[in-house]
């Protein structure tokens, strides 16, 4: 509990001041972190908790962000909020959430459409005048990178993504957003406009209880070596991917 009686991952987010916008955002961010420093996740609690950690300016090449560090009380993996303009206490924030993926948002794999899907996002979202992207660690849609490694392995002879989940002993995606949806609790968030292609991720954030007003297709165009897992996603999970609209568009 925090020392005026919210759990970390409640309570009411803090009145934004008046003036500036940008001063605004500065402060509402940073008021978060003071809300959050004295919190203690509570002991023999099973349920989820966050605390904001830190903030910080975040200027990249596709445009000027705040970064939000997380920590939780489920695991020992950090999350991030990558946020544009002022998103605590907003309604309809666009946003995009990211599944971390060594391979390819850092090494550049082709395997997979993760890359590209993290620029993109983040090149949208410094469009708009607010926004937010959560990036959280759930490598290999949440079985870990050297299970994701022995996957690759497995497709390599043949397999497609979800066969070679399923015969390492996986579901097909392992992924919880349980800590999305505390974090966006956590952020004030009241409503978000959700960029994916993947119809389960907003069934989970809605049965989490986000209000999801809206989806924002995410289509990347396929290349030669991630045609097979981009129809996959399609075939075999669902996904809103029409690989001949997402070539047309390249």
């Amino acid at each position: 509990m925090t020392g005026g009686g919210r759990t970390a991952d409640g309570g009411r987010p803090p009145e934004l001041p008046a003036g500036n916008h940008r001063m605004d955002d500065l402060r509402s961010l940073e008021q978060l972190v003071e809300r959050d420093r004295d919190t203690e996740f509570p002991p023999d609690d099973d349920r989820l908790h966050v605390r904001v950690v830190a903030v910080a300016d975040l200027p990249t090449r596709y445009g000027r962000f705040r970064v939000v560090g997380f920590c939780n009380s489920r695991d020992d993996k950090e999350h991030l909020a990558i946020v544009h303009g002022p998103i605590v206490g907003a309604a309809d924030v666009l946003t995009r959430i990211h599944s971390e993926c060594l391979t390819g948002d850092a090494l550049g794999s082709l395997r997979c459409d993760c890359r590209d899907q993290l620029e993109a996002a983040l090149r949208r979202l410094a469009s708009a005048p607010r926004g937010l992207l959560l990036y959280l660690r759930q490598e290999g849609r949440g079985i870990g990178l050297a299970n994701k490694i022995r996957a690759y392995s497995l497709q390599d002879r043949g397999l497609d993504t979800v066969e070679a989940n399923l015969a390492l002993g996986f579901h097909d995606d392992e992924r919880d957003y349980g800590i999305a949806a505390a974090m966006l609790r956590s952020l004030g968030v009241r409503s978000i406009r959700l960029m994916t292609n993947n119809p389960r991720k907003i069934d989970q954030l809605r049965a989490l209880g986000v209000e999801v007003t809206g989806r924002e297709p995410h289509v990347i165009p396929p290349n030669e070596h991630n045609r097979f897992y981009l129809e996959t996603k399609a075939r075999r999970s669902g996904h809103f991917i029409e690989l001949e609209a997402a070539a047309d568009a390249s």
